[in-house]
C-alpha cells in the first residue's frame, strides 16, 4: 500500500488540491444559493472520484489494495453524478448525500491506514483524516436540518481541513518514492 501512495502521489496531491479549492470557495462565498452549492459540490465529487479513480488504476501493479482507491473513487463519482442530475434535490437530500460520502470516505480512509500502521509511521494522521470524515458523516447525515448556511460553513472547514491533510500525505508519499526507506 505504501508503494502504490508513494507511485499515486499526483492523485493524493490532486485529491487535497480539490478539496482545498471546494472549501475555500464554500467559505469565501456562504451567501451562495442551493442550487450553485449543488453543483459545487458535484464538480468537485466527479472531479475527486475520476483523480482517485484514475490514479488507483494507473497504479494497480504497485499493490493489492489499489481496489479500495478505486472503490472509494467510486463512491465520490456516484455522489457527484446523482447530485447532477437530481439538482432539485431538496437541501436535506444533498446534506444526506456529502454526509453518506464523507462516512464512506472517511470508513474506507481508516482501513487503509490500518493496513498502512506496519509499512509507515505516522499512519495516525490517516487515521485522523479518516476519523474526521467518519464523525462529519455522522454529525450530517443525524442532522441535516440544522440550516444550509451553517452547513455551508462546515463543508467549508472540512474541506480545508481534509484538503491539507492530503496535501501533507501526498507530499510524505512522493519523498518514500525518492526514498523508499523513509516513512
Amino acid at each position: 500500500m505504501k508503494n502504490l501512495l508513494a507511485k499515486a502521489w499526483q492523485m493524493l496531491l490532486l485529491r487535497g488540491i480539490f478539496a482545498l479549492l471546494f472549501g475555500l470557495m464554500a467559505l469565501a462565498w456562504p451567501g451562495l444559493t442551493l442550487v450553485t452549492l449543488i453543483y459545487i459540490f458535484a464538480f468537485y465529487a466527479i472531479a475527486d472520484g475520476i483523480a482517485t479513480m484514475s490514479g488507483a488504476w494507473q497504479h494497480r501493479k504497485a499493490g493489492e489494495s489499489w481496489g479500495l482507491l478505486f472503490f472509494i473513487g467510486i463512491i465520490s463519482l456516484l455522489a457527484g453524478v446523482i447530485t447532477l442530475f437530481f439538482p432539485g434535490l431538496t437541501a436535506i437530500y444533498l446534506i444526506i448525500f456529502i454526509g453518506i460520502r464523507a462516512l464512506f470516505d472517511g470508513i474506507l480512509t481508516i482501513i487503509a491506514a490500518i493496513r498502512l500502521r506496519k509499512e509507515i509511521q505516522n499512519e495516525g494522521w490517516l487515521i485522523l483524516n479518516g476519523l474526521i470524515s467518519v464523525l462529519f458523516g455522522i454529525w450530517v447525515v443525524l442532522r441535516p436540518g440544522e440550516g444550509a448556511l451553517a452547513f455551508i460553513w462546515v463543508i467549508g472547514f472540512f474541506a480545508l481541513i481534509i484538503g491539507i491533510i492530503t496535501i501533507l500525505l501526498a507530499l510524505k508519499a512522493r519523498r518514500w518514492l525518492h526514498n523508499p526507506k523513509s516513512a
